[in-house]
């Protein structure tokens, strides 16, 4: 298959691009609009108990007036505020409201805080649904600039925080973030591509191929986000670039590569890329099988936002693999050789002395080399026990310099902690609510352990509702407050409602303690079944039993090990209190999947020269010397362009960058170059069974020296 692939690739390459281009005009045109949502309770199932409570307050109260943002003002010089200050902040709440900005339906001063510290301006908009409805975000960038204006000169400093706030400001950084991987991402694999080909147009290659297929990719994810009702998570677009082109360029690296190499053992070029795709074809393939799999996989999440994530990366996988073996080759047959101008390394083998001589040591004691690598993985694995999740997802998604931020934590100075986000427990009785049992069941929750206060009840316009706004002792996101939540809040909350009426505790803390269940439920299903998947495409590939065992191990470890690399680097060294809750799965999609590449591509090398006869340890120290430069070449690529994400200046995607980098060179540099091929030699010829492969007379029952090298280079043949 693969050879005809090659072959209608060469032959035909204009039709080739003529039909990739058709397609990409067709997608573009017929793909709607792509919009991304921040709002973290639209990816959670129905059947939880805080979306329940989300569904009472709509029906009960249409209008919310729970303010979007929220104007926190304070002195300068960091004193108590005086009764002329006050007046200056009412003064400014009706200046403000006098200019009647759009979406915004009220602004009220509140009384200064008991400790004088801050005043806070409540300021309601009119609530969206539609997550491309900019009204409240453009509401806050006017509602700043008047707020420069109102306190310049003044002895007050001000700032806006709140939900529209801090949606605002993850939407820029999230933009700024993009940018910054977009570039570092294009820069780094020019720079690489240079270094490893020493040609400007192979450099150019991958980058001008993807970023051509990149609206077909985003087109496609479109049509299937809209098909399948998906909510796409901000966060898709900055996966999206790293995947598409690190991704894309590993199997331009694999496929030239194995171009140069048959180029060298003297075939003319359209035959030599005939033949690079005949025999690299079924390990890339196999490779993005692996990668899909475990994308798709996380269909079977109950939170919306992976739902969505898995097939919009699936898809960009997909194309980038089918555009490696059919637009790429047909590009390159029109070039040949001159894809490597202006170098003319590619006529000669190099002498490859340092892959040579780790090959030579890996062949003669690969115990060692196995002992040596599993070591670093499972003394980092160590280290994951002391992962703790943090569900802070307004301030990790956004720098903590910006101004929702700050003024966040400012706000905290003159309030307890959970008025910045309070609970919200909805009273909901079958007739209607008396103003005694309300009185009681107000009395009842100011009562459990971890409430601080409990406002006055909100009842519907038919009194079969009642909104009661729940003020935590600990800030909302914390543990402490998810723990008062998932357990005395919500118990309290259930056995205190009068008889004939149930009780749903709602907010963000609710929010984040469902997030939380959701997980838990995802890590029991998603991770077996994409594990199970993988092992079974590993099984076809290499028609063995036994090898699918070892690899799926081998990247388990990896995976743990990058875990713990990650707890280490950002709890330890960074003190900080935990890492984002999504970044075991992640992670798992990432190395799992991703690091399962180089493997493929090894285990693929080591079956081939198994049968071409070579016995166990010299078909590892061959692969070694040939693979070994593909798989260092393309780790690096694909770990520099996650890393990138580290520049994006906050804290998720840092932790993002760092884990999926780290966990992609650990599979590259530890498992599929050392790890793998040393224990594929130990088990020899049982690591092929059932499938004949390795049965045959080896090549050499001895040992071999430099010599033996050169010999072999060019001796493969079919």
């Amino acid at each position: 298959m693969f050879a005809l692939l090659g072959r209608i690739a060469v032959n035909h390459p204009w039709k080739v691009i003529a039909l990739w281009v058709l397609a990409t005009i067709a997608v573009v045109g017929l793909a709607p609009k792509l919009t991304a949502t921040t709002d973290q309770s639209a990816f959670l199932p129905s059947h939880y108990e805080s979306i329940q409570a989300m569904d009472l307050q709509q029906k009960a109260f249409p209008d919310d007036v729970t303010p979007a943002a929220l104007i926190v003002v304070e002195r300068a010089d960091g004193t108590a505020l005086t009764a002329a200050d006050s007046d200056r902040v009412t003064a400014v709440a009706a200046d403000l409201s006098s200019h009647n900005v759009k979406g915004v339906t009220g602004i009220q001063a509140t009384p200064a805080a008991a400790s004088g510290s801050i005043q806070v301006i409540a300021v309601q908009m009119a609530k969206t649904t539609d997550p491309s409805d900019k009204t409240q975000t453009d509401a806050v960038k006017a509602l700043r600039e008047e707020l420069k204006q109102q306190v310049s000169g003044s002895d007050l400093k001000a700032g806006i925080t709140g939900t529209a706030a801090q949606t605002l400001d993850q939407t820029e950084s999230g933009n700024k973030g993009m940018a910054i991987i977009g570039i570092a991402t294009v820069v780094l694999i020019l720079v690489l591509m240079l270094v490893i080909f020493r040609s400007p147009v192979i450099a150019l290659l991958p980058v001008i191929t993807i970023g051509a297929i990149s609206s077909t990719v985003g087109g496609l994810i479109a049509i299937v986000a809209h098909a399948f009702d998906l909510k796409v998570d901000s966060s898709v677009n900055s996966l999206l670039t790293v995947v598409l082109f690190g991704v894309g360029t590993d199997y331009i690296l694999f496929l030239m590569f194995r171009y140069r190499e048959r180029l060298r053992a003297g075939e003319d070029p359209k035959t030599a890329m005939i033949s690079a795709v005949t025999r690299v074809g079924e390990a890339i393939t196999s490779a993005a099988g692996a990668v899909i799999i475990a994308f798709l996989a996380l269909t079977l999440s109950s939170l919306g936002m992976f739902r969505a994530l898995g097939p919009a990366l699936a898809i960009a996988v997909a194309v980038a693999m089918l555009a490696g073996l059919t637009l790429v080759p047909a590009i390159v047959s029109k070039l040949g050789t001159k894809v490597f101008w202006p170098s003319k390394s590619w006529q000669q083998e190099p002498k490859g002395a340092l892959f040579a001589a780790l090959g030579r040591g890996l062949g003669r004691r690969p115990g060692v080399f196995a002992a040596a690598a599993g070591a670093i993985l499972v003394a980092l694995g160590l280290a994951a026990f002391g992962f703790h999740p943090t569900f802070d997802m307004s301030s990790a998604s956004t720098s903590d310099t910006t101004e929702s931020t700050v003024y966040s934590k400012e706000l905290l100075k003159g309030m307890p902690a959970g008025a910045t986000q309070p609970s919200l427990v909805y009273l909901h009785s079958d007739g209607t609510l008396s103003d005694a049992q309300l009185g009681d069941y107000r009395t009842a929750l100011a009562a459990i352990s971890g409430v601080g206060q409990v406002g006055t009840p909100r009842v519907s316009a038919d009194k079969s509702i009642a909104e009661f706004q729940v003020t935590l002792t600990t800030e909302p996101t914390s543990d402490a407050a998810l723990a008062t939540v998932r357990g005395p809040l919500r118990d309290g909350a259930h056995a205190a409602a009068p008889i004939g009426s149930s009780a749903y505790v709602g907010g963000m803390s609710s929010v984040l303690v469902d997030f939380k269940a959701a997980m838990n439920h995802d890590y029991k299903i998603v991770f077996p079944v994409a594990a199970i998947l993988i092992a079974l495409v590993l099984a076809l590939l290499l028609r063995s039993v036994v090898a699918p065992w070892y690899l799926m191990g081998a990247v388990g470890l990896g995976f743990a090990a990058t875990l713990g690399a990650a707890v280490l680097v950002f709890q330890r060294v960074q003190g900080n209190s935990g890492l984002i809750f999504s970044l075991p799965i992640i992670m798992y999609m990432f190395v799992i999947a991703l690091g399962t590449d180089y493997n493929i591509l090894m285990v693929a090398r080591l079956r081939e020269e198994a049968e071409e006869g070579n016995d166990p340890r010299r078909a590892a120290a061959l692969s070694l010397r040939h693979t070994g430069p593909t798989i260092a070449a393309a780790g690096l690529i694909l770990a520099g362009t996650f890393a990138s994400m580290m520049l994006a200046g906050n804290s998720m995607l840092s932790q993002m960058g760092f884990a999926i980098s780290f966990g992609i060179a650990l599979s590259a540099f530890v498992m599929a170059m050392f790890f793998t091929p040393a224990i594929t030699a130990l088990l020899g010829r049982k690591a092929w069974w059932p499938s004949r492969v390795g049965r045959v007379e080896p090549v050499d029952s001895g040992f071999y020296d430099e010599s033996d090298w050169r010999t072999t280079q060019h001796s493969y043949t079919r």
